[in-house]
């Protein structure tokens, strides 16, 4: 997303709930390892990742680094900032906005994680890196749309630096490390293939969205978006005391979050799902304990209940659920309120 352009309000967003909730707990956590949005082409799946930046506060950086470092936490930053104020040295700071990194489905694992230069460390035994998308993105969102038409090994490397937050390039016994945390979003249409089963579940969350069939909704989003292409400010301004109540939700979740409780109760539960539901592993119980304590933030309290749990439930387990070649991805709802009434 270049500086400056106008984004499409995410408040002025008509319908595909479940989605823009799966957004919003990975805006307010991004430890919950991205989003998987699979639907039909024309279901506004890149105008609410774009919409979301827009929500997110602005963050502080270290001005003059290649990986926009916090210049108020030394655990996240990268070598040279840390060398540089453990020397005693003030950083420059300054702020932005969060930034939508977009991934081309051509780009190779070069471009991905970057370069190393080993020549230059063989001649004069320092090491020189050329920084990727990883570098680009750490501390935004990179959105990969058409994910399951990426290579598989580019897939992988990205979803390993989602989860450990680090981006490591190892090149003739030469290495190096740069922080990468960012919120990855994938979009992708079934109709024109699928993830491979391994990498499918290494998204932490996931939702199907279709096209609305409501007619009154339907001519909602047609009156909206000319609203927008024919004065974009102004429809900005208009939905600005929305964005706004959103804006504020999210960082008061994001300050929330550390505090949140989550009893033994509902941990028994969440397994129970699990178990019930017929999911292999247990990154699913992880996400859902996860999610759970996102969402109870994002409602502004600090101990989960069952209905947070119920509420985030579909995103964890919609593509963990076993299921027979070529059928569609469900969660059987009905099966998971039986779960919760006992």
């Amino acid at each position: 997303m270049q500086p400056g352009t106008i984004v499409y309000s995410f408040a002025a967003l008509v319908g595909q709930e479940e989605m823009k909730k799966g957004l919003l707990l990975n805006a307010v956590n991004p430890k919950l390892s991205g989003i998987l949005i699979r639907g039909e082409k024309g279901t506004a799946k890149s105008t609410a990742v774009r919409a979301l930046a827009a929500l997110l506060p602005e963050i502080e950086v270290v001005a003059d680094c290649p990986f926009s470092c916090d210049p108020a936490d030394i655990t996240t930053m990268c070598s040279s900032c840390r060398r540089r104020l453990e020397a005693g040295e003030e950083l420059p700071r300054s702020r932005r906005r969060m930034r939508v990194v977009d991934l081309p489905v051509s780009a190779t694992e070069d471009r991905v994680v970057g370069t190393l230069d080993i020549e230059r460390a063989i001649k004069k035994g320092k090491k020189h890196f050329e920084p990727g998308v990883l570098a680009q993105v750490n501390r935004g969102i990179l959105y990969v749309d058409e994910v399951n038409l990426l290579d598989d090994h580019v897939v992988d490397v990205l979803l390993d630096s989602a989860a450990m937050g680090v981006n490591t390039v190892e090149r003739e016994g030469v290495s190096f490390t740069h922080p990468a945390n960012f919120i990855l979003v994938g979009t992708m249409n079934p109709e024109e293939g699928e993830l491979r089963p391994q990498l499918l579940d290494r998204f932490g969350l996931c939702v199907n969205i279709t096209g609305i069939l409501d007619p009154r909704e339907r001519v909602e989003i047609i009156k909206r978006r000319v609203a927008f292409e024919e004065d974009p400010e102004g429809f900005i301004t208009r939905w600005e005391g929305k964005q706004e109540k959103l804006r504020r939700q999210i960082v008061t979740a994001i300050e929330i979050l550390p505090q949140v409780k989550i009893p033994e109760e509902i941990l028994y539960l969440i397994a129970k799902i699990a178990i019930e539901m017929g999911v292999d592993g247990h990154r699913a119980d992880l996400v859902m304990m996860k999610a759970a304590r996102t969402m109870t933030a994002l409602d502004g309290r600090t101990e989960v209940i069952p209905e947070d749990v119920y509420a985030v439930a579909n995103l964890a387990l919609l593509h963990r659920t076993r299921r027979q070649p070529f059928q569609e991805m469900h969660v059987d709802h009905e099966k998971l309120r039986e779960v919760l009434a006992k």
